[in-house]
């Protein structure tokens, strides 16, 4: 097994353009990584350490921090994150749907989807413009005298600043998309939150021996059950219709579609928790009575929070499948090459069968994912562990790295192929240089 991995890692390095986009995905983790330590201009980070050693950084602002690599924590110029520009495109996801310009627009292929990218880029902006205001005042309202001279040229700076650095962040993570390995904005929060693991380790290393091998086991196994579901599927049977050779009938082709039970990834729960920390950043802005009692309520670990939270994900499992995937074009590209689900028609039937089988997958994985996320937070809970150890981070880890190496091996593939494909062209040449 170790010469296999070995094997495989040595294939990756011998391979020019796989070597070229890991290598520039690294380096731009590695610019994100060092930009969270750059901070803030007028602010002491000591001061921001000490509360939240002091019990400050729990609740919506801890699950913020450690989705941001510890940005919030460092005071860094990246402490709004990749936040901003997941929240414009859930709006922007949510509006495509919703309006038929949008939806259009998305149709029409490549030229339609830059438009609404350019258009999630100036809401990302805005939001963070926002969000740069919230987070200076918030900064002067903490004390600690965390904020060396508060007032507005403070609060204007750091709408500067931190507008600045989600407009870099966001194009950080469309360098990665684009020009790397992997998807840039899942990349981003996994850096982020893998960054902190030794020192959540470090927080349960004093553990009692029997806790802590619980808890190791409690997490291992949970990683388990992801991959294996993550790497499930269901496949369909697809036949095609015989084809004619000459005067003789060709055999039946047999192929499958195949449908994951999570077709929509780490999303979810970015999606869901994006929008549950949204009332606890306008309660710490605005002090409404209405809008503090809804932040109290859905403090994560509540019960409240638990199931807002698993409603959100179910929906977004929902939501999320039907913009990536579509029964009807499925249906009659699969009539257009010959193809049909045995004992189902061709065409409108087909579409209805896959919707089925479909909403039935998605159902359950909106289920695994919602239970993947809640569950470790009772034993979060119980043995008072950081966020780190939750089942929306580990989630995303694990998720985003297997999705990470299924690409790296499409590539490998790719180039197994190709370099078969020469070879094969090779000795036709020389074979026929010998006949001549």
């Amino acid at each position: 097994m170790a010469t296999e991995s070995k094997s495989l890692f040595a294939k990756i390095w011998q391979i020019p353009e796989l070597k070229r986009k890991i290598t520039f995905t690294l380096i731009m983790l590695a610019v994100y990584r060092i930009g969270v330590f750059v901070t803030l201009p007028g602010v002491d980070r000591n001061a921001m350490a000490e509360f939240f050693i002091g019990g400050g950084g729990g609740g919506f602002l801890g699950l913020f921090n450690t989705f941001s690599g510890n940005a919030i924590k460092q005071l860094s110029v990246f402490a709004l994150g990749i936040m901003p520009y997941i929240s414009a495109s859930i709006v922007f996801q949510l509006l495509t749907v919703a309006i038929p310009t949008l939806d259009r627009l998305n149709k029409e292929g490549e030229q339609g989807r830059k438009k609404i990218n350019q258009w999630t880029r100036y809401a990302t902006i805005a939001l963070a413009l926002f969000q740069g205001y919230f987070i200076g005042t918030f900064l002067e309202g903490l004390g600690n005298k965390i904020v060396l001279e508060p007032g507005m040229s403070f609060r204007l700076m750091s709408v500067l600043t931190l507008t600045t650095g989600t407009a870099f962040v966001m194009w950080l993570a469309e360098q990665i998309t684009e020009r790397g390995i992997g998807n840039g904005m899942s990349l981003i929060i996994f850096a982020g939150i893998v960054s902190g693991l030794p020192d959540a380790m470090g927080e349960v290393a004093n553990m009692e021996q029997a806790t802590l091998l619980f808890l190791l086991a409690f997490i291992f196994g949970i990683i388990l059950f992801i991959v294996f579901i993550e790497r499930a599927q269901y496949r369909i049977p697809i036949q095609y219709s015989k084809r004619m050779v000459g005067n003789v009938a060709g055999d039946v082709q047999t192929s499958y579609l195949p449908l994951r039970i999570n077709m929509a990834g780490v999303i979810p729960p970015i999606f869901a928790s994006s929008l549950l920390m949204f009332p606890g950043v306008l309660s710490s802005w605005a002090s409404v009575s209405w809008l503090t009692a809804i932040t109290d309520s859905l403090q994560p670990g509540s019960w409240s929070y638990i199931l807002v939270f698993s409603a959100l994900n179910i929906f977004f499992c929902y939501f999320y499948t039907a913009v990536m995937f579509n029964p009807t074009d499925v249906a009659e590209n699969l009539k257009r090459q010959g193809g049909s689900v045995p004992g189902v028609r061709a065409g409108a039937q087909t579409s209805e069968y896959i919707d089925r089988v479909l909403t039935r997958l998605t159902f359950a994985g909106g289920l695994y994912v919602a239970a993947v996320c809640v569950v470790p937070m009772f034993v979060q809970e119980q043995f008072r562990v950081s966020f780190y150890f939750g089942g929306t981070s580990l989630l995303i880890i694990v998720s985003v790295a297997l999705d990470t190496i299924q690409q790296i091996e499409a590539h490998l593939y790719e180039a197994n192929y190709a370099a078969l494909s020469s070879q094969g062209s090779e000795s036709v040449k020389l074979r026929e240089t010998e006949a001549i």
